[in-house]
């Protein structure tokens, strides 16, 4: 038509928008693949696809589904993580750099949400409030914190409450997380609630309220300042913490102490924390309430616009597993028939029992050995060894279960606006020959 201007849609977007016409427009299919289409899309590929009939129709193969090419962070003493912002900065950890049992610094994902303060010119003289529905309010320096309350060190899982967020499907607001905004390292520190004890617990302290040395983008007010139930601050795995991995807490990452949460949202993981108050009510700080950091207890329509007035909030994460043994888009040598493969998988305050693994599209499940936890929060590695029938394009799938007996969704479940808790299971293409 004069005068009109046609918008083209990447491969993805049509899927995202209209899968089933997606398929007759790119594929000129409905249905099974085969004939000209089976060999365009091989083509696309890069190799023959020997489970091709088992490909869910409307279903993008993995290899094409990542639309535009990721940027990098460039930092120092960081490795080549994915960068989601720049202000505030946040940057995600590749699945194939979660390889490590214990996450190392410079592995560590970036979740920030405001400016990061200046490093303390003292740490060990920076200060933790503890007040609010206390008997006795406390004023206590990192160097008293080490030298009154016993030390622990654990490894504790810690996952941003968005992480996964790419697979909702429309998109909610937010950093497109994929799965790498977690990570497990080693912290030292103190129980919370052995410092909460020493001041003494009014009978009507019943939820927490958290706050740090960051401050918002617009200088107005804190970054974020967010708080829990009791029952989580008492917990034997929340700690302040003090060092990670037996060093100091990088400044980035929350130093010369932060509130680690493990296997709830890491907002709730203060970083550069500062103070701890009690309360009767729930919190009502910055990232409270409302949709922030919250659910819907029944399911809304996707995409629709909604208050958070009936949401809950959101405590112990989903389970989730990754792949790390090998890269997605991993091209392997021709003739390759068997790979051991190897990844992590964590469920909150759960554990994980089982993880499955499947290389034709979801026909077939095989089971990995799953290990147990290094301690309680720690995630889990799990090991095991697939076979290929021929070289060509393949699909790593791969879920896990909890205790509970709950396993990944194949898409994400219970959309909601600002994409909390999407944990679908997660796809790895891979090429032989």
């Amino acid at each position: 038509m004069p005068g009109h201007k046609m918008t083209e849609r990447s491969v993805a977007e049509l899927y995202r928008d209209d899968p089933e016409r997606a398929d007759a427009l790119v594929w000129g299919r409905r249905g099974t693949l085969k004939g000209a289409a089976l060999a365009a899309m091989g083509m696309a590929l890069g190799g023959a696809i020997p489970f091709a009939r088992n490909l869910p129709g409307g279903l993008l193969p993995a290899a094409l589904a990542q639309g535009n090419a990721p940027q990098f962070l460039q930092m120092e003493g960081k490795a080549r993580l994915i960068l989601q912002g720049e202000r505030p900065l946040n940057a995600e950890t590749p699945e194939h750099l979660l390889d490590d049992d214990i996450t190392p610094a410079d592995k560590f994902f970036i979740r920030n949400n405001g400016s990061v303060p200046e490093p303390a010119a003292d740490p060990r003289a920076w200060k933790i409030a503890v007040d609010g529905e206390v008997n006795t309010p406390l004023e206590l320096t990192v160097g008293e914190l080490e030298s009154r309350f016993p030390l622990v060190t654990l490894r504790l899982q810690m996952e941003c409450g968005g992480n996964g967020r790419s697979g909702f499907a429309p998109q909610a607001a937010g950093n497109q997380w994929g799965n790498g905004a977690v990570s497990c390292a080693e912290w030292t520190g103190v129980r919370l609630r052995d410092v909460l004890r020493a001041a003494g617990l009014k009978d009507g302290a019943r939820f927490t309220g958290h706050h740090g040395a960051d401050s918002h983008l617009s200088a107005q007010g804190p970054a974020i300042s967010r708080g829990m139930r009791i029952d989580k601050a008492m917990d034997e795995d929340t700690i302040i913490a003090i060092r990670m991995n037996g060093a100091p807490i990088p400044q980035m990452h929350g130093a010369p102490a932060r509130l680690l949460v493990p296997g709830w949202p890491g907002s709730l993981s203060q970083k550069w924390f500062t103070r701890i108050e009690l309360r009767t009510t729930p919190h009502n700080g910055r990232g409270m309430g409302g949709t922030s950091y919250r659910v819907p207890a029944q399911p809304i329509v996707p995409g629709s616009r909604n208050n958070g007035a009936d949401f809950v909030d959101m405590e112990s994460m989903p389970v989730r597993s990754v792949l790390t043994s090998h890269a997605h888009g991993t091209r392997l040598p021709a003739g390759t028939r068997a790979l051991d493969i190897r990844g992590q998988a964590w469920a909150g305050d759960l554990s994980v029992r089982a993880v499955d693994v499947s290389v034709d599209f979801g026909q077939s499940w095989q089971a990995m050995s799953v290990a147990a936890p290094a301690n309680r929060h720690a995630w889990q590695r799990w090991t095991g060894r697939i076979a290929f029938p021929s070289d060509g394009y393949f699909e790593i799938w791969y879920r896990a279960t909890d205790s509970n007996g709950r396993m990944q969704p194949h898409v994400a479940a219970n959309w909601n606006p600002q994409g909390y808790g999407a944990n679908p299971i997660s796809r790895a293409a891979v090429l032989v020959g």
